[in-house]
């Protein structure tokens, strides 16, 4: 194999697979007439992105991810060639020459493309993925909790994460119309997300799903998704709605938060025409702020941990959002005024008062 290509294209396509790859797994480079494709895969996983370059000789390798990311990062060069000299890859630069192992040919193979379902806008998923990623758990020995879970059901993609505590559930759509339900690993996911560009194809087989675009390619086995659903959170009790601005609101919540105990834990008291935030703690005092609000319904004073509130918060940032409070231990569901081309539903449990 004999190549050129540009430095900080190969470097962003081999640090992108790096980055969803297991640290020590092998990467494929394969060279021919269309470029170079950077390629890696485990049991669970397959990813590949291409890369443009001028190809001398065809060819492909296996060499050692880490080190060819970290090479690549560090180049300060337009251009670098990347030829085969017996048992290792080398690097070549005009001034400096870097040589990595040949690793056996059967690791790296390039994935196979699971059939295309349907297509989404690349913007907008990677939007809805930030916030309904954010609530998914980071607690491994609970995988189950540990992914998004992805519904296709005509025209609409729903996304759907929780860890309990909270649920986020964005739905945005689709460029035609498929059929979908899986739950895939948040951090992945979001992973993928972030390096995909333009409209984004959305792949299922059986036990595993795909995400594609112009130059990538990422495959995963998938979870179990049927016990995570928004129908499972009861909100048809809703009693009392506010409407305020986000910002606002979260603004008032990390200053009163600071008087918080360990636990964090704010007051909403929800009056006539205005909502008090309220918290104490014993060894650095106490904090109230009231801000004006639209309020429909009785008064009510429900508590949340406030870095969840926050969180909450700042998926409506720039908007006005609508906290619809239910009574007792029930969600509050935060939606916006006025939602745009993502709709996001946000699910908060109340805290018991301390």
């Amino acid at each position: 194999m004999d190549v050129t290509a540009p430095a900080h294209r190969l470097s962003a396509a081999v640090s992108a697979a790096s980055r969803l790859l297991p640290a020590r797994a092998g990467l494929r480079l394969r060279a021919g007439a269309g470029g170079l494709t950077v390629a890696g895969s485990d049991p669970d996983l397959a990813v590949r992105f291409d890369c443009p370059a001028t190809t001398h000789t065809d060819g492909s390798v296996v060499v050692p991810s880490a080190p060819l990311a970290e090479t690549l990062r560090m180049l300060d060069t337009d251009l670098v060639r990347l030829v085969v000299e017996g048992s290792r890859l080398a690097l070549r630069l005009d001034n400096a020459r870097f040589a990595l192992p040949l690793l056996a040919t059967e690791g790296g193979s390039f994935p196979a493309e699971p059939p295309l379902v349907s297509e989404v806008d690349g913007a907008a998923f990677a939007s809805a993925l930030r916030i309904v990623a954010g609530t998914a758990s980071k607690d491994d020995p609970l995988p189950l909790f540990t992914g998004v879970r992805l519904q296709a059901d005509g025209d609409r993609l729903t996304l759907t994460a929780s860890d309990r505590y909270r649920m986020a559930v964005a739905r945005l759509p689709l460029r035609a119309p498929g059929a979908l339900d899986v739950l895939v690993p948040a951090a992945l996911l979001t992973e993928a997300a972030r390096q995909a560009t333009g409209v984004v194809g959305l792949h299922l087989s059986p036990g595993r799903f795909g995400l594609s675009w112009p130059g990538g390619l990422v495959g995963t086995a998938v979870l179990d998704a049927g016990f995570l659903s928004e129908d499972s959170i009861p909100s048809g009790a809703v009693d009392t709605t506010v409407s305020l601005p986000a910002d606002a609101l979260a603004a008032a919540v990390r200053r009163v938060g600071v008087y918080a105990e360990d636990r964090r834990v704010l007051t909403l008291e929800v009056g006539d025409t205005q909502v008090r935030l309220a918290s104490a703690r014993q060894d650095t005092g106490e904090a109230e702020e009231t801000l004006k609000a639209a309020v429909l319904g009785g008064r009510t004073s429900p508590s949340f941990q406030a870095r969840y509130l926050l969180d909450a918060l700042q998926a409506f940032a720039g908007e006005e959002v609508v906290l619809s409070i239910q009574p007792g231990m029930r969600a509050c569901i935060l939606r916006a005024a006025e939602p745009g081309e993502v709709a996001l539903t946000y699910y908060l449990m109340p805290m018991l008062p301390r």
